[in-house]
């Protein structure tokens, strides 16, 4: 799949099969335009089924690139200069860059007006649904005749809120200068701009009997009732169905309004749903998911807007513009607000997908435009003043890669690129860069002894300001000897220095141990397994925050600090991605703990916890009574795998004062969610950083570090580490894969079918994941697939949540759901859940799947017609998950060390790193002011 190809596309030889992540996506076709009517739902497989869809964000992030990646690409040139839409204002770079922002706008009011510059949005704010300001709005007099329950619903609420709009909206065209203020107190009317022809009754309707359908009037006559009604000039925009047009448009002329359809009250709940998705041709199976999208009055909100089908996963534009056209009718177009509102939206969704946080603003408008969006600009802009989607301003970065500091020279302006985001991510991202904030600063440091027999408690007490009273009712302890047992041992947080009363009995009231003195930092990294895990250890003991980087060797020094936090009384933990990785963490905190005077707990391995598991509250010590992690030490380990919205959820759970060291290997694939939250903490040097210097040794070691580097180069293998089978064509890598799994590996190395794992670049296609699963599900289990498609002795991997994979296998089923065998624990997947997609054979995995978790031998495919999707990190990603063998079964010919040498990833468009800089510039300002 090629690098610059949108959000959701499928390379020619991949296409996605019905209902799967990749269908969830759309190809590169335009958008539908003019009359040009796709197929309805009904007729899209991909609609009937998008269970697939639910499996996670990174099969989208590996199977398609960006949506707006390559829109951004085209419209690269253009975003060089002055923007001239109303979108954006100041500068905008054409080419793709990786800062954040500059100036984060507090509300979508605000993010209407990011620059000052040239040519800024109105500045009113305004209230209303992302995709129809129109669907609370009070209905006409005929509407009320038609649907009287509808004329009844909140009348109050309704009238007020179409009166803010009306007021919004004249004061954005007062001051864009599009109408004078004098123009608004006269009767007449301007006349609308050609946009497309009035509502008709939609064709294809059920005739004679109860209609399923939309209840209420046609949109477009609630639309001009709003205006009517309240004395105010209606929104700007068309009167294409109802909606805002995209362009400079006015109110409709008044006369005598069309006929609405004939409504029916739809039923509630799901059944509700079901009955407007059958009137519009969508497969009713969509309901429950198309219910918990849009909450209780998702079939009202879905007949206004049918657009909002976009929302439900597995959906397409195409296929959500057949249904508006089955609900519509000829009032349903191109340049409906509601549907550019939704596709803005969809767009975002998708980038997320791809791992943006956000998107160029020139990029969104290509993409806009792509889909046959009349004017992106316009559309864009009622986005923004709608609160749907925010506006950040980033500064641009300089050619060494460093964004630019500010000046605070007002007459050099500083270059900034335009960034459009969804407000939980970007809310994500700044609750991160917050939290990373909050505990470096507030994180007090470890003082200085001046005498070798310093009291543990002096010390403290000199960095808390504590007064001498305090200190002397301290208990002194000397600080050679600051051994305390894990939780026991009273004493308060080092934000109180007061020692508790009783010795806590649980956990989850336990008070911070006491701090240990510098001299006992210094004495349990003296006693470090080797250079690297002292320099960490040195490193965690004087920072709150810390990133240390380094390959599979190296998380042993991860290991060792938590062992000799331990040691020092201090509730350490480590957390990992998968349970293989906690497995690992905790067999070298086994080891590390041998090496340790003490480690608080009869069983290290116990301080070894997933990042699911913590949050979670089913592993790790648990909370406190303010709801935050009752530790102080963490850990996260596979720290390149954090999304943003996990990453914000972990770091709120710290308390001020807690050390977290994030540590993982810079060269493999970033987070299958939105961000890359380890990569912009390295690249803006926020804190102090580690490089552990253990190399991973023997062959596959050898070959990964070089690829590490961009140079993939053949090393010595005596022993068959490491062997390249090449291939012709897919058809051959699929058999030739097979042949290994079954036969080869087991054969020379001794290691079973289910203890090698295959990895190849996507789902579709001839020789991705479903193809290969396929082929060897019918050579090592072959069966019926009697529950839900799959038999007892199935390897299967589950997606409990987006970015997170659980390998398994099969080993029943009942009324409940699935039976899964995962590591060692059971598990059941309800029976909703594997007929969503959930559950998919996992025989062979994509390198997203697989990473976090390493087999004792892999096989790694590389089909010729997936070459487009290789990146340094896909390969870096791929080829460091065997232990023992690696078998590459080669049909990509020279574009894999093209990719190694050239691609190294493919980039993301994030704001984090640009936050943590202005952080760091605004700790910094008062320093250099003094």
């Amino acid at each position: 799949m090629s690098t610059d190809r949108l959000a959701g596309e499928t390379p020619p030889g991949q296409e996605a099969a019905p209902g799967t992540a990749e269908a969830r996506t759309p190809d590169d076709a335009a958008g539908p335009g003019g009359a040009a009517a796709p197929e309805s739902p009904a007729a899209q497989e991909g609609a009937a089924a998008p269970g697939e869809g639910a499996t996670g964000r990174e099969e989208s992030a590996e199977t398609a690139g960006a949506e707006a990646e390559a829109a951004g690409a085209e419209a690269g040139a253009a975003a060089s200069g002055a923007e001239a839409g109303a979108v954006e204002s100041g500068e905008e770079a054409g080419t793709p860059s990786t800062g954040a922002e500059s100036a984060t706008p507090a509300s979508g009011a605000d993010a209407a007006d990011p620059g000052g510059a040239n040519g800024s949005p109105a500045s009113g704010p305004e209230t209303g649904t992302p995709s129809s300001g129109a669907e609370t709005a009070a209905p006409p007099s005929g509407a009320a005749a038609a649907n009287p329950g509808a004329a009844k619903a909140n009348p109050a609420s309704g009238s007020a809120k179409a009166t803010a709009d009306a007021l919004a909206a004249a004061v954005r065209a007062v001051e864009s200068g599009e109408r004078s203020a004098a123009s608004f107190f006269s009767d007449a009317p301007r006349p609308a701009r050609p946009a497309g022809p009035a509502a008709q009754p939609a064709k294809g309707a059920p005739q004679g009997g109860p209609q399923a359908g939309p209840t209420g009037p046609g949109p477009e006559v609630t639309r001009q009732a709003t205006a009517q009604e309240t004395g105010g000039p209606a929104r700007r925009g068309g009167p294409e169905g109802g909606a805002t047009g995209p362009a400079d448009a006015a109110p409709a002329a008044t006369g005598p309004a069309p006929a609405p359809r004939p409504a029916v009250r739809s039923l509630p709940g799901v059944e509700g749903v079901r009955q407007v998705l059958a009137a519009g041709g969508a497969p009713e199976t969509l309901a429950e998911q198309t219910a918990e999208v849009l909450g209780e009055r998702a079939a009202e909100a879905l007949g206004e807007d049918p657009w909002l089908l976009l929302g439900v996963p597995g959906v397409r534009p195409e296929q959500a513009d057949g249904f508006a056209r089955a609900l519509l009718g000829p009032a349903c177009g191109p340049g409906d607000e509601r549907r550019a509102q939704a596709l803005i939206g969809w767009l975002l969704e998708q980038a997320a997908l791809a791992g943006h946080s956000a998107l160029e603003a020139a990029a969104l408008r290509a993409a806009l435009a792509q889909r046959s969006v009349p004017d992106p600009d316009d559309a864009l802009q009622a986005a923004i003043a709608d609160g749907a989607v925010l506006v950040f301003q980033d500064a641009i970065d300089e050619p060494g890669g460093r964004a630019r500091p500010a000046t605070g020279d007002d007459e050099e302006e500083q270059p900034v690129r335009v960034l459009l985001g969804l407000d939980r991510f970007a809310m994500a991202e700044e609750s991160v860069a917050d939290g990373l904030a909050r505990l470096l600063n507030t994180f007090e440091a470890v003082p200085e002894p001046t005498r070798d027999t310093a009291p543990a408690e002096d010390c403290e007490a000199a960095a808390d300001g504590a007064t001498a009273d305090e200190a002397k009712a301290d208990e002194t302890t000397p600080a050679g000897d600051a051994q305390v047992t894990d939780g026991d041992t009273p004493g308060e947080s080092p934000a109180t220095t007061a020692p508790a009363a009783d010795t806590p009995t649980d956990h989850d009231t336990a008070p911070r141990p006491a701090p240990p003195s510098a001299t006992a930092w210094e004495a349990v990294a003296a006693a470090a397994p080797s250079p690297s895990a002292a320099e960490l250890i040195r490193a965690a003991a004087h920072s709150g925050l810390v990133a240390h980087t380094g390959a599979e060797a190296a998380r042993a020094e991860p290991a060792a600090l938590i062992a000799a936090a331990r040691s020092l009384g201090l509730r350490a933990f480590g957390a990992t991605h998968t349970e293989n990785g906690r497995r690992r963490l905790a067999a070298h905190l086994t080891d590390s703990a041998a090496d340790a005077t003490a480690t608080g707990s009869p069983d290290p391995a116990t301080a070894a916890v997933t990042v699911s598991g913590l949050l979670s509250g089913r592993e790790g010590p648990g909370r406190d009574a303010d709801g935050a992690l009752a530790l102080d030490l963490l850990v996260v380990l596979d720290a390149p795998q954090l999304d943003l919205e996990t990453a914000a959820l972990l770091v709120e759970s710290l308390t001020d004062g807690t050390r977290l060291v994030l540590s993982g290997d810079p060269g493999v694939l970033w987070s299958a969610g939105p961000g890359r939250l380890f990569a912009d903490l390295l690249a803006a040097r926020f804190c102090p950083q580690v490089a552990s210097r253990t190399p991973d040794f023997g062959p596959i070691g050898e070959l990964v570090s070089g690829i590490g580097i961009g140079e993939l180069s053949q090393v010595e293998a005596p022993g068959k580490e490491v062997v390249i089978v090449p291939v012709r064509d897919a058809g051959e890598a699929v058999h030739r894969t097979v042949q290994l799994v079954a036969d080869s590996v087991p054969r020379a190395f001794g290691v079973p079918s289910d203890h090698t794992q295959v990895i190849t670049v996507g789902h579709g296609g001839a020789a991705g994941t479903r193809a290969l699963n396929a082929a060897l599900k019918e050579r090592l289990n072959p069966g019926p697939g009697r529950f839900g498609g799959f038999d007892p002795g199935d390897r299967v991997a589950y997606t409990p949540a987006p970015g997170r994979t659980v390998p398994g296998t099969v080993t029943g089923a009942d009324a409940a759901g699935l039976h899964l065998d995962c590591d060692g624990s059971a598990l059941v997947v309800p029976r909703e859940q594997v007929g969503t997609g959930a559950v998919r054979h996992g025989w062979a995995l994509t390198a997203h799947q697989a990473a976090g978790t390493r087999w004792p031998a892999a096989v790694v495919v590389l089909p010729g017609d997936a070459t487009g999707g290789l990146t340094r990190a896909w390969v870096y990603t791929a080829f460091s998950r065997g232990e023992r063998h690696l078998s590459v079964v080669q049909g990509a010919d020279q574009a894999l060390a093209r990719a190694v040498a050239e691609v190294p990833v493919k980039e993301r468009t994030t704001r984090l790193r640009s936050l943590l800089q202005q952080s760091v510039q605004s700790s910094e300002e008062p320093t250099a002011a003094d």
